[in-house]
C-alpha cells in the first residue's frame, strides 16, 4: 500500500472521529470503511484481525448505544464549541493519557466549555452533568470505540513497519 493511500486511510479514519461528534454523519461507519479500506488493500494477518476487532468492536457499541437512554436535548444547550471541545479534549486526553484519558478529556471538554459560556463552577458542573445525562453517554461510547480502533490502527501501522 503506498504512502498516498495510507494517508487517504487516515483521513477517512479521521473524518470518522469528526463524524461521530456531528449530527446525521456515520462517523463509526466511516472508521469502519477506513479500516476495511486498509484491510482489503493490506492483505496480512494484522490486518485482518484488526478488520474483525474493529468489526466487532463497532457491533458491541451499537447494542450498548441501543441499551442507553434516548437522547434528549430539550432543556440542553449543545453548541458547536461544545462538541469541538469535548473532541478535542478526547483526543488530547486519548494520546496523552492512554486508552482511558479519552473519556477524561471529553467531560473536561465539555465542562471547559460549559466554564467559559456560563462564568462559574457550580453552574459548569451542573451544565456538564446535564449534556452526560442527555447526549454525552452515548455520544463518548462510540467515540471512545472509534478512538479505539484509530489506536489500534496506528499501532499495526507502526509495527509493520
Amino acid at each position: 500500500m503506498g504512502v498516498w493511500q495510507q494517508l487517504l486511510v487516515a483521513l477517512v479514519l479521521l473524518l470518522g472521529l469528526f463524524g461521530v461528534l456531528v449530527p446525521g454523519v456515520p462517523g463509526s461507519w466511516l472508521v469502519w470503511a477506513g479500516v476495511l479500506w486498509w484491510s482489503l488493500q493490506d492483505t496480512t494477518a494484522p490486518a485482518w484481525w484488526l478488520l474483525v476487532g474493529a468489526t466487532v468492536l463497532l457491533l458491541i457499541t451499537q447494542v450498548v448505544l441501543w441499551q442507553l437512554p434516548a437522547r434528549r436535548l430539550r432543556g440542553v444547550a449543545v453548541t458547536r464549541r461544545m462538541v469541538v471541545y469535548a473532541g478535542v479534549g478526547a483526543l488530547l486526553g486519548f494520546v496523552l493519557i492512554p486508552v482511558v484519558g479519552g473519556v477524561i478529556g471529553y467531560v473536561g471538554g465539555i465542562y471547559l466549555s460549559e466554564r467559559f459560556r456560563l462564568g462559574g463552577h457550580g453552574q459548569a458542573m451542573t451544565a456538564t452533568r446535564m449534556v452526560m445525562r442527555a447526549v454525552g453517554t452515548s455520544v463518548l461510547v462510540e467515540l471512545y470505540a472509534c478512538l479505539l480502533i484509530v489506536a489500534a490502527w496506528l499501532g499495526v501501522m507502526v509495527g509493520s513497519t
